[in-house]
Formats: C-alpha cells, structure tokens, sequence
C-alpha cells in the first residue's frame, strides 16, 4: 500500500468524520440497552414475541423466493440460448427501480375485492358475493414477502449472473468430461463457485427487507420496524423505541457478520479464467418455460406496475396535482442534493486518505463511515432522535443562560437531522464507488507528484480528482437516487408541513388514494432507473 504523506489535519479530520457518522447509532444502542421502561416490558410480555417472529418469517420468504427468482433466472441468461438473451440480460434489472410499497398497493388494487380483477370473475362467473368464491388475500405475510422478492431479486440476479459470466469454463468443461450432464455441472460445480457472489447478494435482499416498513405497515403485517415506528409516534417512548431499534440492529448485524463468516477461507478457482462458454441448447419447451419465468418477472416486478401508474396518471392527473408535485419534487431534490454531494465529499476524503496517507490504520476512518449502510432507517431516525434531541436541548439552555432566547429544535426539527441521516445511511454507497475507482489510478500517478515536490493540494486536484471524475459523478448519482427513495428516515424526521415525493405519496397510500400522486410515484421510478441505465451501460463496456 503507498503512502506518500503525513498530513495531521487530513489525519485528525478524518477520524473526526467517521466518529460524528457512527456517534448516532452508538447513542441509540447505548439508550437502547439502559432502558427499562414499563411500555418495553410489556410489549415484551405480549405483542414483541409475534413481531419477531413475523420478522424472521418475513425475511426467511422473501429472501428464499428472491435467491428462486435471481438464481434461476441469472443461470438462463447465462446458461443457455434462450431467446431475447441481451433483452432480457438487462429487463431483469428493471424491478429494482420500483419501491416495494408501490407494487404492494398497485397489485392491491388490482386483485382486492373492488379490484378490476374480481369484478371481471363475478361478471363473467356471475358470482354474487365472497361466499360463491375463493380468491387469494393479498394483504398478508405471504403476499408482502411476495411484493418484496419481485422488486428484490435483481440483486441477487445481478450479482450472481456476474458470478457466472466470471467463471472458469475449462472447471465447467473437466466436469463434463468426468461423465456429468449439464444439470449436474450446473448443480456441482457452476452453483458452488457461484456461492460467494449468492451469500452476498442474499445478505443485501436480507437487510432491505428488516429495513422495509411501508411495506408491512400497508399490509398489516406488524414486524420490528413498525413496531419501532408505532412505539415512538403512538406511544412517544423514545426508550423503549431506542430498544426496540437495538434489536433490529443486531439482527442486521448478525446477518453481516454469518455472511462474512460463510465465505471465509473461500478462494477463487482461476487467476486467468478461459470465459469462452459453451450454451445449453435448450428445447422448443425447455424454450418456453425459461422464457415464461423470465418474462413473469420483468412484467410482474416492472412493466406491470409501471403501467398501473401511467393509467392512473393519464385518468386522474390535474393542474393542481402538478402544483403538489413541484413543491415536494423541489424538497426532494434539495434533500437530495444535498446528501449526495456531502457523502461524496465525505467518500472523497476518506478513500484518498487510505490510498495517499502514511497513518498504520489509515482504512479506519473509511471503514467506521460505511457501517451506517447495514443500519435499517427507521434504526437511524431513532439514532438521529436520541442524538440532536438531546443536543437541541443543550444549545436552548444554553442560549437562554447567556441572555438569548430560546432558538428551538434547530437540528432534530430542521432538514440537517434528514440530510445528516441520508449520508451516514448512504455513504458506504459512494465509499464503494470512489474506492473502486481510486483502485483504477495507476500507482506511478501517486509517485509522480512527489517526486517532482508538488504538495498534497496540487497532486489532488491536479491528478486525482480529474481521473476520478467519472467515478464522482456515478458515485453522487447512485447517492442522490436512494436518497429520493428513502422513506422511513424522511418519515420519522421530516419537519412539520414538509413533504417529498416519497413521505407524500406514502400518505396516498396510506389512504387509498395513489391516483392523486400517481405523476409523483412515476418520477420516483424513473428517477430509480438512473443508476440500471448505469450499470447496464458500465457491463457492456466492460
């Protein structure tokens, strides 16, 4: 590793950086563990039990339904000929870019009672009531694990299909040569090597869904994240919320840590692997059903809902809904501008002191800054509360001591505890982005400047800013789009009367009126859709 300078304030304000990201979560887990209160003990005694298990029964199904859908669908577009491959090698992307809570409130709608659906069968069946008929409940544990997997999966589908096209194929050949069909070189040998890419793309699916709340909270499915919501709005018990959001936190923490334990001691099979593949050739049947399966997916998990949204927004979009959307639109692209650009300045730092400074334990700081990512958000917003609440209290004190007045909730009721919470949620985003392309400047760029006695000033902005350039901007990018769609953060600790796209159309949800922000829902997606662009771009180069 190179390290070419020593500077003291680089050094001191980059551990003072990552300690004022971490600094939230530890005050909440330690307000967590020293609550008592009677409110924790009796949920404990009574609802706490069911909603742990609805939790663990929550992320056991999605998890195992999204590693069905990315898994298999990863090994067709990989495996075999099926036809449309380069269409649907990036379709399959498509879901990731629909929130959760809008696929569950369309297919609602769709499939409810009053839904279009039903009321074709009774017209068609001439069926007179619920009695005449069964028909699936969609608002129910199954259904939202269901609602999750379809917008989830395209984690696991991407991350494993990578796996796969990085593959040793002389390995895949041995096998064949041994005596095993392609399903058994599939099963034996592809599937294994595959395993790290799987376990971390699994973990990714797991840690959204403990983190998910709209979700649940539209499907009555009462889980620790609505549980941590309800304790602190319905009850105002920030304790025995601060213990609730310690537990969820340790259950993500757990996830982490298992997946990092599954793939110790695994190695790679090849330093210079022969990626020429021979496809499985599939039949006119074999044809149809992967083409079914892949095709299910890319119009359940996108085209579907997307055009449910454009529908309602052609049906029921006004001047005054255009009105509504300009001003949340306008807070959300501040709050969102404002997180992205802060956490890559952050990220910026942070990754050039790691790669440039000649501290022993320089990758600390980046480290600790990353960790708030595992952190579901409505964990963080109770982080954020424990934290400026507290210090709010302590500068209005303070002020009316010295003869001022009282200044009011300047961080926690102000758009600093939102944007605070974005960049310690999102900077291991930009972390990855400008590691990896800091990782892409040749070693000699490091060495040049200081051979020729430019200072530090001048070798960043001379030599490595420009050549990270386009990581910036895909880094701020990726930064501002989950920032659009964070949702339990903005919910927790929006100010009074302040709205984004994402808390405002949370509340059509809520009540049964999405048509109303339908344009907004739309946005929100094709906002979503950004960083797919991106990624799809970024792979064919490669």
């Amino acid at each position: 590793m190179i390290a070419l300078y020593n500077s003291r304030t680089w050094k001191l304000s980059s551990y003072i950086i990552a300690l004022v990201l971490i600094v939230p979560v530890v005050v909440m887990l330690v307000g967590g563990v020293s609550a008592s209160t009677q409110l924790f003990v009796h949920l404990w005694q009574t609802v706490l039990p069911s909603y742990l298990e609805n939790t663990l029964l929550l992320a056991f199904w999605v998890v195992l339904l999204a590693l069905v859908f990315g898994v298999f669908s990863a090994a067709i577009i990989t495996q075999t000929n099926i036809v449309f491959k380069q269409q649907l090698r990036w379709l399959l992307l498509l879901p990731l870019a629909m929130p959760a809570y809008l696929v569950a409130y369309l297919y609602t709608d769709l499939f409810d009672y009053a839904g279009p659906v039903q009321r074709a069968l009774r017209g068609w069946f001439d069926w007179q009531s619920p009695n005449d008929y069964w028909f699936f409940d969609i608002r129910t544990l199954p259904g939202a694990a269901l609602m999750l997997a379809l917008v989830l999966f395209p984690y696991i589908y991407m991350l494993t299909r990578g796996a796969f096209e990085q593959q040793d194929q002389n390995l895949i050949r041995a096998s064949r040569l041994l005596g095993l069909t392609a399903k058994q070189s599939f099963f034996k040998v592809a599937l294994p090597l595959a395993r790290p890419a799987i376990a971390v793309s699994a973990s990714l699916v797991l840690m959204e869904t403990l983190a998910d709340f709209a979700t649940v909270q539209y499907f009555s499915v009462n889980t620790l994240t609505t549980a941590i919501y309800d304790t602190w709005l319905g009850y105002g018990d920030l304790g025995a919320a601060n213990a609730l959001a310690s537990i969820l936190m340790l259950l993500v923490l757990f996830v982490v840590l298992a997946e990092q334990r599954s793939r110790a001691g695994l190695r790679h099979q090849s330093a210079r692997p022969n990626s020429k593949r021979e496809l499985i050739q599939l039949s006119f049947s074999q044809q149809l059903i992967a083409s079914i399966f892949c095709w299910a997916l890319v119009i359940l998990g996108f085209l579907l809902p997307i055009t449910l949204l454009i529908i309602m927004a052609v049906q029921y979009s006004d001047f005054a809904q255009l009105s509504a959307l300009l001003s949340t639109g306008i807070n959300s692209l501040k709050v969102s501008v404002f997180a992205a650009t802060i956490a890559v300045v952050i990220a910026l730092s942070l990754g050039l002191y790691q790669r440039l400074h000649n501290d022993k334990y320089r990758q600390v700081p980046q480290l600790i800054s990353g960790f708030g990512y595992a952190v579901p958000g409505t964990v963080l917003a109770m982080a954020m509360l424990s934290t400026l609440g507290p210090l709010d209290h302590w500068i209005n004190d303070a002020a009316e001591f010295i003869g001022f007045g009282a200044p009011g909730l300047i961080l926690s009721g102000s758009l600093f505890a939102i944007v605070f919470a974005l960049v310690v949620r999102f900077s291991a985003i930009a972390n990855g982005t400008i590691t990896s392309g800091i990782k892409q400047i040749p070693r000699s760029l490091d060495y040049a400047p200081a051979t020729l006695g430019v200072n530090l000033r001048g070798s960043l902005t001379k030599v490595h800013l420009p050549i990270l350039t386009p990581a910036i901007l895909v880094a701020w990018l990726l930064v501002f789009v989950e920032a659009m769609k964070e949702l339990p953060a903005v919910l927790l600790l929006r100010p009074f009367n302040f709205e984004t796209l994402s808390s405002q159309i949370y509340q059509l949800i809520s009540d049964e009126v999405l048509e109303q922000g339908a344009l907004g829902a739309i946005l929100i997606v094709l906002f979503g859709l950004l960083p797919i662009v991106l990624l799809n771009k970024s792979k064919e180069k490669v």
